[in-house]
């Protein structure tokens, strides 16, 4: 991956960005200003930053007499892969785990960032248009991008797709072209020219390049600009063709298609024994929780301890005695629930908790609920449970309740979710050796999905910097992969963006440490423009 190389930074300016918004671990490489063709990796030990010079002789590079590589990247990838110890002159571990990626050259959403040449062939076969298009990064030259564009001529390839043209673009004195006198200010500008003119190949072949194939990737620092865009999209949607959409409602109808087209196997929900527990018969789960429930891994975390969840129904009455069953055999220590009871006159989910300072058998268990608290927004129950048989085994259950999430819409604004996300998660990290955390609304998808993909992305925002990729698209379709109909509309769609968009905000105003997770955070309510449709 090559967004890490930053062309135009001294080694000040490094230690600058990797202290304010880098954790340790964060590194980038640039050119060296002291020897001419030499470059320096710049990387974050704890509180300090370290200088690394890295040779070029012109035949290779190397850390002055390490290992050999024939391009830059190899040699970054090599030790980022733990394959050699890089040590500071007092003996200190210099860790390379995070990226510290330069912003995006541009805002377009052609642009693919770090995809490499055979995913973004797969990207365009699946696709399967003439014409369609996409930049992404050099990943052989650092600096440089491709254009890969799906021809009309069949593949001499095994594979019998249509031809895949990849055409470099040279950045050369911060201007752009693609070979010859034109030059361009941006990609931007190149690509607009080439839009209305075509590219002909060496071998004389012309290609055109018709319609683009949008990432959903993001650089998370650049995320509101994102935001922006998918906006302004929208609304010159709503201006002109009714017929046509654009903007969020794009990426999610995207994702809707996607759904239809993947089977999954229903057979737990539908078992004799576990159909009276549906709350509703097409909403199932895909593994055996008896009260409609599944443990939802994040594979986004690469690094570290992967965070879990359950995601699952609000109770029926008919599946109080499983869910505390479930709380005590995960190790469950908090509980997010995310709807009223009863929301315009339906029951969403029965009082699985007994009224306060009283207690409930549930099944081989006693719940006693010890106190209750009004908060913002929400409410805070702190329950103990133990076995029937075996009293003097007690543990205690934190249960949030958030209540400011109106029926069949999402929050005017994200700052009282991301609030309360703050306390739920504070509260987890108290447990040492608590399991996952479970979340529930009524179905169990919309409200739930969305709660979990915020949290998932905060996460991994925490984990990695605040310069990582993130693509809320995909993070849906991961967790979707494990639950079926994860956030459910388009409103809650962009509820996501703006959350994620809101706490960055605020994590750079806050300039926080690698430590803070979540931590102190002030987080302001949206302005009129930025608040979600329902």
């Amino acid at each position: 991956l090559v967004r890490w190389f930053h062309r135009d930074i001294s080694g000040l300016d490094a230690e600058s960005v990797l202290k304010s918004r880098g954790v340790h671990g964060s590194f980038l490489a640039r050119p060296s200003r002291k020897n001419q063709g030499d470059f320096s990796l710049s990387v974050r030990v704890g509180e300090l930053v370290t200088h690394i010079r890295i040779q070029n002789t012109g035949d290779f590079y190397d850390l002055y007499g390490g290992e050999k590589f024939a391009t830059l990247s190899e040699l970054v990838e090599y030790y980022t892969a733990e394959n050699g110890i890089l040590q500071d002159k007092d003996g200190t571990i210099i860790e390379l785990k995070y990226p510290f990626n330069c912003s995006d050259p541009t805002t377009e959403r052609w642009y693919h960032g770090h995809l490499s040449g055979p995913n973004a062939e797969k990207l365009l076969w699946e696709r399967d248009e003439p014409g369609t298009f996409l930049v992404r990064e050099s990943l052989s030259k650092p600096g440089d991008f491709v254009l890969s564009v799906l021809t009309e001529e069949k593949s001499k390839a095994s594979s019998g797709g249509r031809r895949v043209s990849h055409i470099k673009i040279m950045c050369q004195n911060d201007r752009y072209t693609v070979g010859g006198t034109e030059m361009f200010d941006t990609l931007a500008d190149l690509m607009e020219h080439y839009k209305r003119k075509g590219i002909e190949e060496m071998s004389g072949t012309w290609v055109h390049l018709k319609q683009p194939y949008f990432s959903t990737r993001v650089n998370a620092a650049d995320i509101d600009s994102r935001v922006r865009l998918l906006d302004q999209m929208a609304e010159r949607e709503n201006e002109g063709d009714k017929k046509t959409k654009a903007g969020f409602w794009e990426e999610f109808d995207t994702l809707q298609k996607q759904e239809t087209k993947v089977k999954k196997s229903r057979e737990e929900g539908m078992r004799p024994e576990n159909k009276s527990k549906n709350r509703y018969k097409n909403i199932l789960p895909c593994k055996n929780y008896d009260c409609n429930g599944l443990c939802l891994h994040n594979k986004l975390q690469e690094s570290g301890d992967p965070k879990v969840y359950i995601a699952c129904q609000g109770c029926l009455a008919t599946t109080v005695n499983d869910f505390w069953q479930m709380v005590w055999q995960e190790r469950t220590r908090v509980i997010v629930m995310t709807t009223r009871e009863v929301e315009k006159g339906r029951n969403k989910c029965v009082p699985y908790w007994p009224e306060m300072q009283g207690s409930k058998e549930v099944g081989p268990y006693v719940v006693t609920c010890v106190s209750e608290r009004d908060a913002t927004d929400y409410k805070i129950r702190v329950m103990d449970i133990s076995p029937l048989d075996q009293s003097d085994s007690v543990r205690t259950i934190w249960h949030y309740q958030y209540l400011s999430w109106p029926d069949h819409g999402v929050p005017e604004e994200p700052g009282g979710v991301l609030s309360f996300l703050t306390q739920v998660n504070t509260k987890q990290a108290e447990f040492a050796n608590a399991g996952p955390m479970i979340i529930h609304c009524s179905a169990g998808i919309g409200r739930t999905g969305t709660i979990v993909v915020i949290d998932m992305i905060i996460k991994t925002i925490d984990t990695k910097g605040l310069d990582c990729d993130i693509d809320i698209q995909k993070s849906i379709q991961m967790v979707r992969d494990q639950r079926s109909g994860m956030v459910q509309t388009e409103a809650q769609y962009k509820f996501i963006y703006l959350a994620v968009s809101e706490y960055i905000e605020a994590s750079k105003t806050y300039n926080k440490g690698a430590e803070t997770e979540y931590g102190n955070l002030q987080f302001k309510h949206q302005p009129a423009s930025r608040k979600v449709s329902k």
